[in-house]
C-alpha cells in the first residue's frame, strides 16, 4: 500500500510553468505585475471589493491588526476575542500588536461560539477573531450581528476557506445563497501555503470591507512607502525613483512567482472542492453509522464548505492509539489543533474552555486531498476498526 498523507497539494505544473514562464522572460518576479493580476482574478470570483496579495495568511492577520489598532485608536493591552483551536498563527498575530488575546469556546461546528463570545465582551473588546475551521462557516452569521450590535471589528481567519460559500436571511426572511465567505467580515484572510486547497509555496491574500483600510494595508506591506516599484515602473522595467514612507511597516507583499502559480489554481479550485466535498460523502457514508466517531457538524448557514479538513471526534483514550495504528500502515493523518491554551504564552486561559480542551484531544484529521480514492477511505476506516 502507497503511503497516504493527510494533506497533498496538487499542481497542474505544465500550465504553472508557462505561467512562471511570463515572469521570468519579461525580468519581473516582484510585487507587481502577476500579483495584480491575481488580486483583480480573485476579487472577480470572489466578489469582494478589494484584495491585496500577501507572503502568508499569518502576515494578513497581523496587517489587519495593525491596520485597525492604528486607524481606530486601539491601545495596547485591549482585548481580541478569539479561539484556543487554531493554528498558533491566529492568536501569534494578536500578541504582535500588543494586544490581549481572550479565549471563547466552541461548539459543535468547532468555530466559535457566539454565546461564549458574548459572555466575554467588555469595554476593551475591539474586534472578534474568527477561524472557519476546515471550511466550516460555523455559526459565522449570528457572529457578525454580535460584531455590530457591539460595534465590534470582525476579522476571519479563512485559512481554510477557499472556495466556501455561506449564505444569510435577508430582511422579510428570504434566504440568499451562493456568496463566496469573507462578505461577513471588516478584514478577511485567506492561505495559499502549499498544502491549502488553493496551494502556491505560500502565500495570502487579505480583503478589507473598506477602500481606506486597503489603501493603507498595501502602503504598510511595502515597508510603508507611498509608491511601490512596479506603480513607478514603464513596460521596459524602468522607473522613476522618487518615494516618501509615510508610515513604519513591513515587507509583507507577495511576489509574481508565487501569484503565477495562483492565477492556474485559482481556475481549478471549484473543481477541486468538488472533489473534496466527493470525499467527505465517501467518508460520511463508511463512518454516520458508526458509535466509536462522531462527525463535525455543518450550520445551515455555509452553503458550500471547501472541505480543507474532514475531522472526526474519537474517544480521547483511543486517539492516540488510532493513529499511531495507522502510521504503522502508513496512512498519515493529522490532528487539526492542539488547543492554544497549553502553549506557556496563552496558558493564563488554559481550563477557561473546556470543549475546546476537550475536543483538541480527540480530534483527528483524516487523508483527504486530490489522489484520495474511495477505495482508501474504505481502507483508512477499515484499519482504524481493526483496533476498536
Amino acid at each position: 500500500m502507497n503511503k497516504i498523507n493527510v494533506l497533498k497539494p496538487k499542481y497542474r505544473t505544465n500550465e504553472v510553468l508557462d505561467e512562471i514562464k511570463i515572469c521570468l522572460d519579461k525580468g519581473w518576479t516582484g510585487m507587481g505585475f502577476k500579483t495584480i493580476e491575481f488580486e483583480e482574478a480573485w476579487k472577480e470570483y470572489t466578489k469582494l471589493p478589494y484584495a491585496h496579495f500577501l507572503q502568508s495568511n499569518t502576515v494578513g492577520l497581523h496587517l489587519a491588526l495593525n491596520v485597525f489598532k492604528t486607524q481606530e485608536g486601539w491601545n495596547d493591552g485591549d482585548e481580541i476575542i478569539t479561539t484556543p483551536l487554531t493554528f498558533v498563527s491566529t492568536n501569534h498575530s494578536i500578541l504582535y500588536e500588543n494586544l490581549q488575546p481572550v479565549f471563547a469556546d466552541v461548539d459543535e461546528t468547532l468555530c466559535l461560539n457566539p454565546e461564549s463570545v458574548e459572555k466575554l465582551i467588555t469595554d476593551r473588546t475591539k474586534a472578534v477573531m474568527y477561524v472557519g475551521m476546515g471550511g466550516n462557516a460555523g455559526k459565522l452569521n449570528e457572529i457578525k450581528y454580535l460584531c455590530e450590535q457591539y460595534n465590534l471589528k470582525l476579522i476571519l481567519d479563512a485559512a481554510h476557506m477557499s472556495g466556501t460559500y455561506t449564505k444569510d436571511v435577508m430582511p422579510g426572511g428570504e434566504a440568499y445563497s451562493c456568496c463566496h465567505c469573507g462578505w461577513e467580515a471588516d478584514a478577511s484572510v485567506f492561505s495559499f501555503q502549499a498544502v491549502k486547497n488553493l496551494p502556491t509555496a505560500d502565500g495570502g491574500m487579505i480583503c478589507f470591507k473598506e477602500e481606506k483600510y486597503d489603501k493603507l494595508a498595501r502602503q504598510l506591506s511595502w515597508l510603508g512607502i507611498d509608491k511601490d516599484t512596479y506603480s513607478r515602473s514603464d513596460d521596459e522595467g524602468s522607473y522613476k525613483w522618487r518615494y516618501d514612507v509615510p508610515n513604519v511597516g513591513f515587507k509583507y507583499h507577495g511576489n509574481s512567482i508565487m501569484a503565477s502559480i495562483g492565477l492556474v489554481q485559482l481556475k481549478y479550485l471549484d473543481e477541486d472542492n468538488d472533489y473534496r466535498n466527493k470525499i467527505t460523502e465517501w467518508y460520511n457514508e463508511l463512518l454516520e453509522n458508526e458509535s466509536w466517531c462522531k462527525l463535525i457538524s455543518k450550520t445551515w448557514h455555509t452553503h458550500k464548505s471547501s472541505k480543507h479538513l474532514y475531522q472526526i471526534l474519537v474517544d480521547e483514550k483511543k486517539r492516540d492509539e488510532i493513529i499511531n495504528h495507522l502510521y504503522k500502515n502508513e496512512i498519515y493523518p493529522g490532528v487539526h489543533y492542539v488547543d492554544n491554551t497549553l502553549y506557556p504564552m496563552y496558558s493564563l486561559y488554559n481550563g477557561t474552555c473546556p470543549r475546546a480542551h476537550k475536543y483538541s484531544k480527540q480530534l483527528i484529521t483524516l487523508p483527504i486531498h486530490l489522489d484520495i480514492t474511495k477505495d482508501n477511505c474504505i481502507k483508512i476506516v477499515e484499519t482504524i476498526k481493526e483496533i476498536l
